[in-house]
Formats: structure tokens, C-alpha cells, sequence
């Protein structure tokens, strides 16, 4: 288990750094922060002072080392828009998305697996075509059409939510709602089908034979075997929404790292670009490190 950990950290940091260089690079395709932050009628003299004071008069591959150097010693550069670390604009940002992250998939994470179960269980009945065809409602639906569709019911026509900002619970429950369909509808499909699998096999028949109770063969004898693929879809899912739910944050106007990300590349901001893709990325690696201690509980053929 532990040479399996040690292999992943070493691809997760090579890829890590293959895409620093490449948002490194294309970042600085986008254009000239000097004529961005600097008012329209700056002076040349004005340019090239904040060109020289930002390092972005050198060429683009020693400003690469340069920065390199400074991301060994932990510095990550300051914010071009906010004057303060990019770290520290990163890290407040992702606090946000965090906690709409782990609210989202626990909640999501309960239905789904309860409702898929049942389904399960009773195959064929309504309640699983109906369970059935939820799931794939969710699975093909479109974040942003539903995200702007649930401001124009939910918020503009009936006033009962707001429509961006954090300031109370009220706040949170589109993006939630919004952020949940689709995780719901995937992993209700794949708790379905592996449960089916599960509940088919000779231990739960032998369990049937004994003349053991519905809800142990599913919460005890069939749920755990059936979990394994369960988890890689629920860490796909977790790792999607720690990405930053880049669209549902824009439109909902929500104070996360996919928003910051989105405002981060208009304003060429690129010192928090970066930071807040290693800030991501290696958020996605712990995610995986769980995910793969999750198989160990659950199957500990997995632990050797």
C-alpha cells in the first residue's frame, strides 16, 4: 500500500509541474497586464515601470526560472490585482469552494446511495424506474442551463432565494441544489448497477437461505462488497467540485477558487493562476490518497 501511495505522489508531482509549464506559458499568451491595470492614458514611461517592477520585461523563459526559483522557497509571487501573496488570495478562495465541496457530496453521497440501494433491491418495481430515470436526468443535464433556469424561477420569479453571495444559509442552496444533480445522477447509477451485482452473488443467497432480514442483506452483507466502485465515482465527483465549479460559481457569483480562477485570466493575474492550480491540484492529490485508503478499508486484499 505504501509503495502504491509513494508511486502515485511521484506521477501526481510530474504532472504537477508539466502543468505549471504549460499554464506557466499559455498565461502569458493572453496579453499585457500593464495595459490592463494601468489606466488608459498611462504614459510608456508608466508601462515600463510596472513591466520592470513585475519582472515582465525579461524573456518569458527567464521569468519561468526566476519563478521557479522563488516556488522552491515557498514564495508564489504576489497578487498583480490585490497587492497581497497570491497564496493567501488562493487559500481564502478555496476555503469557499471546500466547504461547498464537502456539504455538496455528503448530502449527495447519503441519497445516492440510499435511494440506489433500494433500488436495488427492488428492481423492476416503480420506485427503481422511477430512481432510474432521475439518475439519468441528472447525469445529462447542463450546470449552467440549470443554474441560470434556477435564478430565473427560484430567485427572480418567486423571491425566495437570493442570487449570489454567502451572507446567510439562504444563500447556499442553489449552488448546492445546483452542484448536486449531477454527482446524484451518476453515482445513483453506479450504486444501482454494482448493488444488482452484489445482490445477485452466492453469499447473499446463502444469507436469503438463513432466512436473514431485507435491510441487513442490503446495509450489511451486500453494501460493503459493492462499494468499491462506488468510491472511485464518489472521488471523481469530489475531485470535480474541488476543481472549483468553475460555472456554477461564475454565474452564481460565489467567492470560490473556480470564480477566482475565471476573474484571475480576464485580469491576467497570473501569479494566482498559477497558485491556484497547485492549490487545486494538490487538493485532487490527497483526494486520491483517501480514496485509495478507502479501497484498503473496504477490501484488504488491497492492503498487501
Amino acid at each position: 500500500m505504501q509503495k502504491a501511495i509513494g508511486k502515485r505522489a511521484i506521477s501526481s508531482f510530474i504532472s504537477l509541474f508539466l502543468l505549471v509549464i504549460l499554464v506557466f506559458f499559455l498565461s502569458r499568451l493572453t496579453g499585457d497586464p500593464a495595459a490592463l491595470f494601468l489606466p488608459v492614458d498611462a504614459s510608456e514611461e508608466m508601462l515600463e515601470a510596472f513591466r520592470e517592477r513585475h519582472g515582465l520585461n525579461d524573456p518569458v523563459i527567464v521569468q519561468f526560472f526566476s519563478y521557479l526559483g522563488d516556488l522552491v522557497r515557498g514564495d508564489f509571487g504576489d497578487s498583480l490585482r490585490k497587492a497581497r501573496p497570491a497564496l493567501d488570495v488562493v487559500l481564502e478562495a478555496f476555503v469557499w469552494t471546500l466547504q461547498l465541496a464537502l456539504i455538496t457530496m455528503a448530502l449527495v453521497t447519503v441519497a445516492a446511495v440510499t435511494l440506489g440501494s433500494i433500488a436495488a433491491f427492488k428492481v423492476g418495481t416503480a420506485f427503481d424506474r422511477f430512481t432510474s430515470m432521475l439518475s439519468l436526468i441528472g447525469a445529462s443535464a447542463p450546470d449552467f442551463w440549470i443554474a441560470i433556469v434556477a435564478i430565473v424561477l427560484f430567485s427572480v420569479n418567486l423571491g425566495w432565494v437570493p442570487t449570489s453571495g454567502t451572507g446567510s444559509v439562504w444563500h447556499w442552496i442553489l449552488p448546492i441544489c445546483v452542484l448536486f444533480i449531477r454527482p446524484f445522477g451518476l453515482i445513483l447509477q453506479v450504486v444501482r448497477g454494482s448493488m444488482l451485482s452484489a445482490l445477485g452473488s452466492a453469499y447473499v443467497k446463502t444469507a436469503r437461505a438463513k432466512g436473514v432480514k431485507n435491510r441487513p442483506i442490503i446495509f450489511v452483507h451486500t453494501l460493503r462488497n459493492a462499494m468499491l466502485p462506488v468510491v472511485t465515482v464518489i472521488g471523481d465527483q469530489a475531485a470535480a467540485l474541488l476543481n472549483g465549479a468553475v460555472v456554477v460559481e461564475t454565474i452564481f457569483g460565489f467567492p470560490g477558487v473556480g470564480k477566482l480562477m475565471i476573474d484571475s485570466i480576464l485580469q491576467r493575474d497570473f501569479n494566482v493562476i498559477l497558485a491556484a492550480i497547485m492549490v487545486t491540484a494538490l487538493a485532487i492529490f490527497i483526494m486520491n490518497i483517501l480514496i485509495d485508503l478507502a479501497y484498503a478499508l473496504l477490501d484488504p486484499r488491497i492492503r498487501a
